[in-house]
């Protein structure tokens, strides 16, 4: 009993002092507590989401789903080839060009007419605080922050770590002229040495006005939040970002719920949807939508193509890898709803119609 206590001491020590590394940010206090305060998302001191949104879908527990990863076989759980990908020269694009990379996982770049815009960004190698853990697939860490020219506006979901990487947001400071992000992820920036001039936090249902006729329309999202052991204490998102002549949906983390059919009343049709379909599970359904539920809010927001994220890069569930990007097609298909499936790294012209893509993921083990 001495041994294990004193094993349970030293853990607890450990843990105390490493969740003080400044890569997991800093919570929201004093003023800017105040004012999340006063969100209608905000209640019983923390943010909350429309409708009741369980942690696991009924008849699942923790303990059973620890139990399902380590001792069930799980095939193909990640892949055993090298993910392609390619390298488009970013810096030097043409100022006229229109176009989207895909990073792999939830993280793009978007430049269109004139402006630049980086969505979640992760180019550390891994997805999680925990060093060797979360690792990156093969072929898909081809970018990195020396990469990217410089970003006129970086997009925060929410402050996970698949979404809200120390590591590449710290190599980012001197090429970001605004974040723009949830209402207290801003507290993490600003620890993290980002003048607060240059962070704009916002609650949903907002409007922000941008350079040249763009407007950044703040949305909701039926997830949730946290670093280290804080939970809920900021707020996930997702957006519509409208230019002059083009609407995309930049969707973030969320299940599914009425939320999209609402955005898409309000702002569609949408030219493009960008949806998470990957890292799902039947027991947690509520936070992550499984493949079906994708075709379906894409329907709902208007949606006249949709690309989708959240795959082929980080092992977060328990499906075969390619399992999001075989089903989301099949389902596509049968709606007859043209989707976005590049390889990482490369160029799409969104001004392209009706781009090919390859079935990529069926060419590697």
């Amino acid at each position: 009993m001495t041994i294990l206590l004193s094993i349970l001491l030293l853990l607890a020590i450990t843990t105390f002092f490493y969740i003080r590394q400044p890569k997991f940010g800093k919570a929201p206090s004093d003023e800017r507590l105040g004012l999340l305060k006063k969100s209608p998302r905000y209640k019983d001191g923390k943010f909350q989401n429309t409708h009741y949104t369980p942690d696991l879908t009924e008849g699942y527990s923790m303990f059973g789903i620890v139990y399902d990863q380590l001792f069930k076989d799980h095939p193909r759980r990640k892949p055993a080839g090298q993910i392609p990908s390619t390298k488009t020269d970013l810096i030097n694009l043409p100022a006229e060009a229109d176009v989207l990379v895909w990073f792999g996982h939830s993280s793009y770049f978007i430049q269109i007419e004139g402006k630049r815009f980086l969505v979640d960004p992760v180019f550390s190698g891994t997805a999680s605080p925990l060093p060797g853990t979360v690792k990156a697939f093969k072929g898909t860490d081809r970018y990195t922050v020396e990469d990217l020219p410089a970003i006129d506006y970086l997009l925060i979901s929410h402050d996970h770590y698949d979404h809200l990487d120390y590591e590449t947001i710290m190599k980012l400071k001197d090429k970001v002229k605004t974040v723009i992000c949830g209402l207290g992820v801003g507290s993490h920036f600003e620890s993290w040495g980002y003048p607060a001039k240059e962070i704009i936090e916002s609650d949903w249902n907002e409007t922000i006005s941008l350079t040249n006729g763009f407007k950044l329309h703040t949305t909701p999202a039926r997830h949730f939040s946290g670093r280290g052991f804080s939970r809920n204490n900021t707020l996930w998102m997702s957006y519509v970002l409208q230019t002059p002549t083009t609407k995309i949906y930049i969707g973030g983390d969320s299940g599914y719920d009425t939320h999209f059919a609402e955005i898409g009343r309000q702002f569609g049709p949408i030219d493009l949807a960008i949806l998470e379909n990957g890292q799902y599970n039947i027991a947690w359904k509520a936070i992550h939508m499984l493949p079906e539920q994708v075709i379906q809010a894409a329907l709902d927001l208007k949606a006249r193509r949709l690309f989708p994220v959240h795959s082929s890069k980080f092992m977060l569930a328990m499906h075969p890898w390619n399992e999001p990007l075989i089903k989301v097609t099949e389902l596509a298909r049968a709606h007859q709803l043209p989707l976005f499936t590049p390889i990482i790294g490369e160029s799409v012209n969104l001004r392209d119609d009706s781009p090919v893509f390859p079935e990529w993921w069926n060419e590697v083990n």
